[in-house]
């Protein structure tokens, strides 16, 4: 398993009473999708969330939160996440609420 089971069941339990969440394996993780769009995840070593780009700033600002860049360059608007700041309800919740908000304001799919 290339990530830690207890921060994806943190994240099933956080989206339990939410409709239109599918779990998707992708990039040697598991992602969270919330109406067809990425919203979350987990991977080796912690987590990210899709906070889009008018929240990138406000989510690197909580502790744990840095810039992803999976490919070698930064990926705007997901923020990588550490497997003790994913643990955190406090922190982790806060991103969650960017990242919803961030999915609520893309169009359809």
């Amino acid at each position: 398993m290339a990530y830690d089971e207890g921060l994806a069941e943190l994240l099933r339990q956080d989206l339990t009473d939410r409709s239109g969440v599918v779990e998707k394996r992708m990039f040697g993780g598991l992602c969270f999708m919330l109406n067809g769009h990425m919203l979350c995840g987990v991977h080796k070593g912690g987590g990210m969330f899709r906070v889009g780009k008018n929240r990138h700033t406000e989510a690197l600002q909580i502790e744990g939160a840095g810039p992803i860049a999976f490919t070698g360059r930064p990926m705007g608007g997901m923020v990588d996440v550490t497997d003790e700041a994913m643990a955190d309800d406090s922190r982790r919740g806060q991103l969650m609420g960017l990242a919803v908000e961030n999915v609520r304001s893309l169009p359809p799919k």
